[in-house]
């Protein structure tokens, strides 16, 4: 991050209301700055999330994984369906991290990959009932899936984590009323870090620290 003019106090504050989950336009009216000013160090700070967030690493256990769509101007479907909307994917360790890209599209040939390259074998791998994930059944993975036409939980068979991850993420970004689809993969990797660092004095530290580090 180079050098910014503002005071060290009003970053503070930005970084402050930035963790808090507030919007530029809100940041801009409390810290008492231009709202062109608010945006832009946000997006700074979305880049410094994007630049300094470690991957999380191989995952192993318990692993839910499943496919979202984000944006778009009307109520996608999978694959082909899903209109304007950006596809991603996530993968979730029960009690532990997420991890979540942009997708091309939903097929098989772009999710068993992923899965392969993220997940240790011998690990339990969770989905629902798409047919993008039949592959598994006959993989170096034990694979369970639940339907959703017939149930939501089932025992420990179920993917209530990835899919509470996505809910999430949609409350957070729908506040502010689209995200520029050339700036998504931001957003994503900002929801991704929230969660994977939830609290919230640990996500002021690191980016304060992250901060003065650009600064030097």
């Amino acid at each position: 991050m180079r050098k910014s003019k503002l005071s060290w106090y009003k970053q503070n504050r930005l970084i402050e209301l930035f963790v808090a989950g507030s919007t530029a336009r809100t940041a801009a009216s409390l810290v008492s700055v231009n709202k062109t000013t608010a945006s832009y160090y946000f997006h700074r700070l979305r880049l410094l999330i994007y630049e300094n967030s470690q991957d999380p690493g191989l995952f192993e256990g318990e692993i839910e994984v499943d496919e979202s769509y984000f944006g778009g101007t009307r109520k996608g479907k999978r694959g082909r369906g899903a209109g304007s909307k950006v596809p991603v994917f996530g993968l979730l360790k029960r009690n532990g991290k997420v991890y979540a890209c942009i997708i091309p599209n939903a097929k098989a040939d772009t999710l068993i990959p992923i899965i392969r390259e993220k997940v240790k074998p011998d690990s339990i791998v969770y989905t629902d009932s798409f047919k993008s994930y039949n592959a598994l059944d006959v993989s170096e993975f034990t694979h369970y899936r639940i339907n959703h036409s017939k149930t939501f939980v089932n025992d420990k068979n179920h993917i209530n984590s990835i899919e509470n991850f996505w809910n999430q993420d949609k409350r957070h970004l729908r506040k502010f009323n689209g995200v520029p689809k050339e700036h998504f993969h931001l957003y994503l990797k900002e929801c991704e870090w929230r969660f994977n660092h939830s609290d919230p004095k640990s996500q002021l530290l690191q980016l304060k620290q992250w901060v003065k580090q650009g600064l030097n």
